[in-house]
C-alpha cells in the first residue's frame, strides 16, 4: 500500500520506563542494561516508570478534580499527547484528530471497581464506573486536554493498537477528516489480574536475570515474556515541510488463527504485511528491522521465520526493544517506532546486547529506511516503513 499523499511524522511524545525526556530515552538505550527489574510488590519481573516520572503523573493528577479520577493508562496517553503537540506547530489548533488505542484500556481502574463490586454484599458499583472504564476515555480526555473539538475516537487491536491507529490517522487524513492528527497508543497493564492472565499463557519469566526478557533469542528454552507500561503519541500529517521521518510504507495482514494466541510458524501475515509495506522500495534500501518479538518462543520464531521468507539471504539488521522495557502491549509498536525515529536521528544503530555477536544481520553503515513490525493476538499484523526526511516519493 502507498499513501495518495506522502505522509509525515512532525513530531512525537512518550513516557515508559525509557523515561521522558528523549535525550535521557536516548542515553538509556545506549546503555546495554535492562529496564526490567524484579517488583517484590507482584513477586515477578516487570518494566514500569521512574519514580521521577510517576511524580508528572501526580502533579496531573493534582490539576483538576477529573483528572484525579482518571486511569493511569489515561494519564499516559495525556503526557505523551501534551509531548507530541508542544513539540508541534500545532499549539493553536482545535481540530487535531484523535485515536489513541489499547489493548486492554482502564486496567487498573477497572480491575479496582470490580474488586469493590464483588466485596459489597448489596453488589452496587461506584457511580463513575462506567464512564471512567470504558476504553474511549483515552481518546476523549487526551482530545479535552489538548484543546481539540475534533473527530476522536479509541480501539484496541490488542498488541497492534498503535500501528492500527496509525492506519487509522492515515485514512482519516487522505479522506479530509482531519489535517492533523494525533495517533498512538496507552497501556498501564501492571496489576495483579493481567499479570496472572499472562502467567495463565504461560509466557511469564518470573525467573530473575541480568535480561529476564530474551526478545529474539531463537535459542532460548522458556518463554520470557514480561509486562511493561507506557505510552507514545505521534502527530502526523499530509506533507509537512520539516517532518521527523515520512512513513514511506504500510501494510497489513489478518490470517486465520491456529490458537487464538498465537499466529503461525511462519508468520504469515507478518509476510503479507512487511512485503506489502516495502511494495515500493528496494528491499536493499531497508537497513534495519525492529521486530515485535515478544519473547516468546514461539512468536519470535514466527516472526524471525517471516522475515527470513521476506528478506532472504539479504536481511537488514535486525533489534528490538522489549529486552530493555518489556512488552507494553497496545502502546509496544509506538515505543518501537519512537526506537527507530531515534536511530535514524542519530544515525545509530541499537543491538539487542545478549545477540551483538549473532546473526540478526550486519550492522548497517547508515540508517535512512527502517521497517517496524507489530502483531497482536490471532495474527492481525502491521508493519510501517520509515524514512530519513531526505527521502522523498
Amino acid at each position: 500500500m502507498v499513501n495518495k499523499e506522502q505522509i509525515g511524522i512532525v513530531s512525537w511524545g512518550a513516557v515508559s520506563a525509557l523515561g521522558i525526556d528523549k535525550k535521557e530515552v536516548w542515553e538509556q538505550y545506549l546503555s546495554p542494561k535492562t529496564l526490567i527489574s524484579y517488583s517484590t510488590t507482584y513477586d515477578t519481573n516487570t518494566s514500569t516508570l521512574l519514580e521521577k516520572d510517576n511524580q508528572y503523573l501526580h502533579k496531573l493528577q493534582l490539576e483538576s478534580k477529573y483528572y484525579a479520577q482518571l486511569d493511569r493508562s489515561v494519564l499516559l496517553s495525556i503526557l505523551a499527547s501534551r509531548q507530541a503537540v508542544q513539540n508541534s506547530n500545532w499549539k493553536n489548533n482545535i481540530d487535531i484528530g484523535v485515536n489513541i488505542g489499547s489493548s486492554r484500556g482502564a486496567t487498573q481502574l477497572f480491575e479496582r471497581f470490580h474488586t469493590n463490586f464483588l466485596q459489597k454484599e448489596n453488589l452496587k458499583d461506584d457511580l463513575l464506573t462506567s464512564p471512567l472504564t470504558t476504553l474511549g476515555n483515552i481518546s476523549s480526555w487526551t482530545a479535552k486536554d489538548i484543546g481539540s473539538t475534533g473527530l476522536a475516537f479509541s480501539h484496541s487491536m490488542t498488541c497492534s493498537t498503535t500501528f492500527h491507529s496509525i492506519l487509522n490517522g492515515i485514512a482519516c487524513l487522505q479522506s479530509g477528516f482531519s489535517k492533523q492528527f494525533l495517533v498512538g497508543g496507552s497501556e498501564a497493564p501492571i496489576t495483579p489480574f493481567t499479570i496472572a492472565q499472562m502467567q495463565a499463557l504461560r509466557i511469564y519469566n518470573d525467573k530473575k536475570s541480568d535480561y529476564p526478557c530474551q526478545a529474539m533469542d531463537l535459542k532460548k528454552t522458556r518463554n520470557s515474556m514480561i509486562l511493561g507500561e507506557g505510552a507514545a503519541v505521534f502527530a502526523i500529517e499530509n506533507k509537512p515541510k520539516k517532518p521527523v521521518a515520512w512513513i514511506n510504507g504500510i501494510g497489513f495482514a489478518t490470517e486465520s488463527i491456529e490458537h487464538p494466541t498465537s499466529i503461525s510458524k511462519q508468520g504469515i501475515s507478518l509476510q503479507k504485511s512487511m512485503e506489502m509495506a516495502v511494495q515500493y522500495t528496494d528491499k536493499s534500501d531497508i537497513d534495519i528491522v525492529i521486530t515485535h518479538s515478544p519473547g516468546t518462543i514461539r512468536g519470535d520464531q514466527s516472526e524471525w521465520n517471516a522475515i527470513q521468507q521476506v528478506f532472504q539471504k539479504n536481511s537488514p539488521a535486525i533489534t528490538c526493544n522489549k529486552w530493555k522495557i518489556g512488552h507494553t502491549l497496545g502502546a509496544s509498536g509506538g515505543l518501537s517506532l519512537e526506537l527507530g525515529l531515534l536511530m535514524i536521528l542519530h544515525n545509530q544503530f541499537i543491538p539487542i546486547p545478549y545477540l551483538a555477536d549473532s546473526s540478526l544481520g550486519k550492522y548497517p553503515d547508515k540508517i535512512e529506511n527502517i521497517l517496524i513490525n507489530t502483531v497482536g493476538f490471532g495474527g492481525t499484523a502491521v508493519s510501517i516503513l520509515i524514512s530519513k526526511p531526505t527521502n522523498h516519493l
